[in-house]
């Protein structure tokens, strides 16, 4: 297959890039900085903005299959404000589904996020979920994996819990209960190709029209990944409770600085969990106990790194 990996140059896309390859797919990576990316030569590189279509719209000439990667990041503010999310996940996919029904382009894989709801309580969450109704209402055979959060090798997650929980002593909106289901980039990558490209093409089309909740083996809480993250650096982490209402306020005032890296909408997604209620990774033929844990990524005991919080 000939497909085209919108947002090619990401965390996900450079890893999907390569996987696409090594199934001997011809693959293409499209980002507005395309000359930083760290692929093989054999992926081509295409400049142009999701934001504005005319930039975009000769790069899906000719394809099989386009997977959707564009996201800023949940964890902390973007620059230029949280209506940022609405441009770059909602206008970004109606722009490149446009584009895809322009070229009669046969599959669409939609990396959307866990929790998306066009009713959300965060920004992020409302332009996940608004854009998934872009994508269900064209004419193009869509497929939308909805994961966790996902850790790996130029990941932001486990760079965002040290920067939120610091070692040693570390205050905790609701004491780091909130819980998430990490998923590892190199378990995630393979069901997305198998979402469009599998090599049986009957695995492919049995993936048509789906939505998958996508999670990783077991079930963490933010302190307890915290407690992971920098076990694997030999420091310990004691959590102290910050009570949600006076994390909240303290965010919501972060909000009026400029520049600052979170604000209310990072207060409001601690509120709820980032878990699956079924994880889908069976449609992939895959049990929990196959995926990789967190802290075998991080090569660290979690019995070592385990500390008792403190209320």
């Amino acid at each position: 297959m000939n497909v085209l990996a919108v947002g090619g140059t990401g965390f996900v896309g450079t890893a999907l890039c390569r996987e696409l390859l090594a199934n001997d797919h011809e693959v293409a990576a499209l980002s507005r900085t395309p000359k930083e990316a760290d692929l093989p030569s054999e992926v081509e590189l295409l400049t142009g903005d999701v934001r504005e279509y005319q930039s975009i719209e000769p790069a899906f000439a000719g394809r099989d299959a386009v997977v959707f990667l564009p996201a800023l990041s949940p964890l902390f503010k973007p620059s230029g404000g949280d209506e940022m999310h609405f441009e770059v996940h909602l206008q970004g996919t109606r722009n490149a589904v446009r584009a895809a029904e322009e070229h009669d382009v046969e599959r669409f894989l939609q990396l959307s996020a866990l929790g998306a709801d066009a009713s959300g309580e965060t920004a992020y969450i409302r332009a996940k979920g608004q854009a998934e109704r872009v994508v269900r209402d064209a004419t193009v055979t869509e497929t939308i994996i909805r994961p966790s959060v996902v850790f790996g090798d130029g990941g932001e997650f486990l760079r965002f819990t040290k920067l939120l929980a610091p070692p040693y002593l570390t205050a905790l909106p609701g004491g780091g209960k909130t819980r998430f289901q990490p998923i590892w980039l190199g378990d995630l990558v393979p069901m997305l190709v198998e979402s469009i490209a599998a090599e049986e093409s009957s695995s492919s089309e049995a993936h048509a029209g789906e939505a998958y909740d996508i999670g990783g083996p077991e079930v963490l809480t933010l302190a307890e990944i915290a407690r992971l993250a920098h076990g694997a650096e030999n420091k310990p982490v004691n959590v102290y409770n910050i009570p949600m209402p006076l994390a909240g306020l303290g965010l919501k005032l972060m909000d009026r600085i400029p520049g600052a890296p979170m604000g209310a909408d990072q207060y409001r997604s601690l509120q709820f969990d980032n878990t699956t209620v079924e994880n889908d990774i069976e449609a992939f033929g895959l049990e929990p106990a196959e995926l990789r844990t967190l802290a075998s990524y991080l090569d660290v005991d979690p019995a070592v790194a385990t500390r008792t919080a403190r209320a």
